[in-house]
C-alpha cells in the first residue's frame, strides 16, 4: 500500500512539474523566411474560429514598420469565405518568436486586451512546420506550408508541445480540401 501511495505521489508531483515549467518559445525566428502562407493542421477548439469548417490559412506579411500584417481565411458551413485581417507585433526583438496578435480596429490597439499571445513554440529548420502557442496554454495551432503532414511530423509536432505541457488530447485537426 505505501508503494501504491508514493506512486501516486510520484506521479502528481511530475504532472504539476510539466504544467509548472514555462512555456519557451524557440530561440529564434527569422521573420523574413516565417512571412507567407501557413495552413492550419490542428487547433485548440476556440470562440473566434467557431464558423470555420475547413482550409483555414494564415498569411503573414511583413510590413516596413517591422509589424507583420495578418490575414486568416477558412471556409464556413455554407461555403463561404471567412477572413479576419489583423496585425502582429515582435514583443522579444531577440528571438522574434514572442509576438502579440490584434484583430481589433486599429484605434484599439491602445488597450492591452485587444492583444493576443503568439508565441512560436517549435519550428523545422526548413520553416515548413511551426507549433503555435500562448504562455497561458489555453490556445495551441499546428502550422504547415503545405495543407497536409506526414503522421511522423504531426506526431513530433504534438509530441513537443505535449513535452511543454499543452493539453494535446484537445487538438481538433482542420480540414483540408485539396
Amino acid at each position: 500500500m505505501k508503494k501504491l501511495v508514493l506512486s501516486a505521489i510520484l506521479a502528481i508531483a511530475s504532472l504539476q512539474t510539466v504544467t509548472a515549467q514555462e512555456v519557451s518559445a524557440v530561440p529564434a525566428v527569422d521573420l523574413k523566411r516565417y512571412v507567407g502562407k501557413w495552413y492550419e493542421i490542428a487547433k485548440f477548439p476556440n470562440s473566434f474560429q467557431k464558423k470555420c469548417v475547413a482550409n483555414t490559412s494564415a498569411e503573414y506579411r511583413a510590413r516596413e514598420d517591422g509589424a507583420i500584417d495578418v490575414i486568416n481565411r477558412c471556409k464556413t458551413a455554407d461555403g463561404s469565405v471567412d477572413e479576419a485581417q489583423g496585425l502582429a507585433r515582435v514583443i522579444d526583438t531577440g528571438s522574434n518568436a514572442k509576438l502579440q496578435v490584434r484583430f481589433a480596429p486599429a484605434w484599439l490597439s491602445w488597450f492591452p486586451l485587444v492583444w493576443g499571445d503568439y508565441w512560436v513554440i517549435d519550428l523545422d529548420p526548413d520553416y515548413t512546420v511551426a507549433t503555435v502557442g500562448t504562455p497561458a496554454r489555453d490556445y495551441l495551432w499546428i502550422l504547415s506550408r503545405t495543407p497536409a503532414l506526414s503522421a511522423a511530423q504531426y506526431e513530433t509536432a504534438v509530441n513537443n508541445a505535449t513535452k511543454q505541457g499543452f493539453d494535446t488530447s484537445r487538438l481538433i485537426k482542420t480540414v483540408q480540401e485539396q
